[in-house]
């Protein structure tokens, strides 16, 4: 009778294999190019304040994975729209706590601290007197967000803290909405 061969479990903590996240990092850390990934999204006008933002992929290691998803967008009634979907300041704030719960998840499966419960909450304001153009002096968008971070599980204080501060210092849309990212508009119109 041979001998079988037991495959080794993957080592998952919080839904993450860490072994492959791991494995990812060592081999960025090898090779910086395979780090590099390009995103992108094309977002059409379906009538009234609806929109249809479209995924089709994305390009990792100068190599492109593809993938397709749709996220429609709307306003609600008080603001013009007729209240289908949730609207572009949502999935804002969606995306930015969607990475940096990501974050908080993996920080966490790397250091082996077993998550029960994680909850981001983020709010801001926006005065529409800048959106709606009637006052100049009026910002269009946030002048401050704030979040809450509740998180539970298997860690200590000072352990929750640094994964904090690690969220904090590496998640890209944390990055991105804290400082000024250059946007290059290109118009053309057909």
């Amino acid at each position: 009778m041979a001998a079988q061969t037991k495959i080794a479990e993957p080592n998952v903590v919080n839904g993450i294999n860490v072994d492959d996240l791991f494995a990812l990092i060592d081999g960025v850390k090898r090779n910086a190019a395979t780090g590099k990934t390009d995103w992108r999204v094309t977002t059409t006008w379906q009538g009234g304040t609806q929109s249809r933002a479209q995924i089709d992929g994305f390009a990792i290691g100068g190599e492109r994975v593809p993938r397709r998803f749709s996220i429609d967008i709307d306003e609600p009634c008080e603001i013009g729209g007729s209240n289908q979907f949730a609207n572009p300041q949502e999935h804002l704030l969606a995306a930015l706590n969607a990475c940096m719960m990501v974050g908080y998840v993996a920080q966490c499966a790397v250091r082996g601290i077993t998550l029960e419960k994680l909850e981001i909450e983020t709010d801001g304001a926006i005065d529409l007197r800048g959106f709606l153009g009637i006052d100049p002096a009026v910002p269009a968008g946030y002048e401050h967000l704030s979040y809450t971070v509740r998180i539970k599980g298997s860690g200590t204080k000072e352990e929750f803290a640094e994964v904090h501060a690690a969220v904090m210092a590496t998640s890209p849309n944390f990055y991105n909405v804290v400082r000024s990212v250059p946007l290059k508009p290109t118009l053309v119109i057909d």
